[in-house]
C-alpha cells in the first residue's frame, strides 16, 4: 500500500501580512484559523481577545476591528504568522508549517526593521524557533529587533485570565514606547 505524498506548506497565507518599515512592533500570531481564512483577516473570531488587548494595553487609539487591520500600520503596529497554512486550530499544525518560519521572521526584522516583535502565544515562538519560550522578553533577537512572547488570546486560553494577559500586553507596550491611551 502507498502512502500519499505530504502537502507541501502553502508559500502564501490565506490572510495578507500586515507589515511596513520601521514599525513599534508586529504581532506574529501561530497561524490563520478558519474564521480569521474566511474574512481575510487577522484574530477574525470574535471571541478572539486581540484586538480588545491591543486597545487595551494602549497599542491603539481606539478599538480596531478586524477588517480594519490594515490601519494599524499608522499606529506603528504590523501583523504576521509563524505558520501560513490554515487550519481548525493550531494543534493540526505540523513542524513542516514551521520550516521557513525562523528565516522569513529573520528576513523581515532585517529588510522592515522592526523594533519588536510580539509573538502572540508561546507556540507561535516555539513553532518558529524550535525552543520552549517563557513568557516575556527574549535573550534571541532577529537582526536589531527585540522579541517578546504574549499569552495567547485565543478562545482555547481562557484559561489564562484577561488581566493576566492585558498585563503582558501592557509591559510590551511600555517597551515598545505605545503611547496611545489605555482603557
Amino acid at each position: 500500500m502507498s502512502r500519499a505524498p505530504r502537502s507541501k506548506p502553502p508559500e502564501s497565507s490565506a490572510i495578507p501580512d500586515v507589515l511596513g518599515v520601521d514599525l513599534r512592533v508586529v504581532f506574529c500570531g501561530i497561524n490563520p484559523g478558519r474564521v480569521s481564512a474566511a474574512a481575510q483577516a487577522h484574530f477574525a473570531n470574535p471571541r478572539n481577545d486581540f484586538w480588545r488587548l491591543l486597545h487595551a494595553a494602549g497599542f491603539t487609539h481606539r478599538l480596531y476591528a478586524p477588517e480594519e487591520q490594515f490601519d494599524v500600520l499608522a499606529e506603528g503596529v504590523g501583523i504576521t504568522n509563524a505558520a501560513l497554512r490554515t487550519t481548525p486550530g493550531s494543534g493540526d499544525l505540523r513542524s513542516a508549517d514551521f520550516a521557513d518560519a525562523a528565516a522569513r521572521l529573520e528576513r523581515m526584522a532585517r529588510e522592515l526593521r522592526p523594533r519588536w516583535i510580539g509573538f502572540v502565544g508561546k507556540e507561535a515562538y516555539r513553532g518558529a524557533f524550535r525552543e520552549r519560550p517563557a513568557l516575556g522578553v527574549q535573550t534571541r533577537r532577529l537582526a536589531d529587533t527585540s522579541l517578546f512572547v504574549l499569552p495567547s488570546t485565543s478562545p482555547a486560553n481562557a484559561a489564562v485570565p484577561w488581566e493576566e494577559r492585558l498585563r503582558w500586553f501592557r509591559e510590551l507596550a511600555e517597551l515598545c514606547g505605545a503611547r496611545a491611551h489605555r482603557v
